[in-house]
């Protein structure tokens, strides 16, 4: 089968629209064509990709798919003709990495600054939450991602490379800060949980560690990101879990403190596309990777 990315292009215009006449308006093509370019990539399928109507066109079940797929395609496409313009242009390979803010206090800086001593590599981070980062996976704009959630996608890889200690941020002088505080004392105090937005995410996490003991939380405010959760912190309106590479942020009104409960951590999980063959790059960000995360096992810490 040799399907042409063109029909590709002009289904995914098709499906947007749900009507040709639109779709070939935006295509810049006439009607007649547009059908039959549909009628041929149907064909070449073996699939009915639409039902067609009096007032224009639905998606079958195939199409639906078909449609996912195709927008990862093109998106690979044009991230490797973007990659390939930028290496002819700088004459570098470009490798770009996902990551979550919290992953970046702890080891995995000392991982781009080894990479970047390769004076014909580019490094690109982009800072992305676990969800966004396995889009970006599929669509080609990362290389690999660094998260904390597990999420269940075939075209996407994912390896825990440690398991973190998290640790509570709580206004400084507040009185358990003069303790190891358990979860039980922690939830007699509101909690700043981040981030906001879709599950699953890091809040998720960090509440179900209340909630599977039975206890009870005030989430006194959701936010977006770390930054602003500390800064809440720090104004005296509640503590909030983070992991403990976190503690290497210094912010002014903020201490923080283990917690007494056994088993209270969060991974650090590694996501890469499944089946990709690892290159140059990758093989040095796999050596790297192993070398800190053996020193984190013998507790050889940056």
């Amino acid at each position: 089968m040799d399907v042409e990315l063109r029909y590709l292009r002009y289904f995914i215009v098709a499906a947007e629209e749900l009507n040709l006449t639109r779709a070939a308006e935006r295509l810049f093509i006439a009607q007649p064509p547009l059908t039959r370019q549909i009628k041929q990539l149907e064909d070449e399928l073996g699939v009915q990709l639409f039902i067609r109507k009096p007032r224009g066109l639905e998606l079958t079940i195939g199409g639906k798919h078909f449609l996912h797929q195709a927008y990862g395609i093109i998106n690979r496409v044009d991230a490797s003709i973007k990659s390939t313009r930028q290496v002819a242009l700088h004459r570098k390979k470009t490798f770009s990495i996902g990551f979550v803010p919290s992953v970046f206090y702890g080891q995995l800086p000392l991982m781009v600054r080894r990479l970047r001593r390769n004076k014909n590599l580019e490094i690109v981070l982009h800072e992305l939450k676990t969800q966004e980062q396995i889009e970006a996976l599929k669509s080609g704009k990362i290389d690999v991602g660094f998260g904390r959630i597990h999420i269940e996608d075939p075209d996407v890889d994912q390896k825990v490379l440690f398991n973190e200690p998290l640790i509570a941020a709580l206004p400084d002088a507040h009185p358990l800060t003069r303790r190891v505080p358990c979860l039980q004392q922690l939830s007699e105090m509101p909690m700043v949980a981040f981030p906001a937005g879709p599950a699953p995410n890091f809040s998720d996490m960090t509440l179900g560690l209340f909630h599977r003991e039975g206890l009870q939380i005030e989430i006194i405010q959701q936010v977006n990101d770390l930054q602003t959760a500390l800064a809440l912190v720090a104004s005296g309106m509640g503590f909030a879990l983070v992991p403990e590479q976190v503690k290497k942020l210094h912010r002014e009104g903020v201490e923080y403190v283990s917690v007494a409960d056994d088993n209270i951590r969060t991974p650090v999980i590694i996501s890469r596309r499944t089946n990709d063959n690892p290159n140059a790059v990758m093989r040095l960000v796999n050596t790297i990777l192993t070398e800190m995360v053996n020193n984190r096992l013998r507790g050889h810490y940056p």
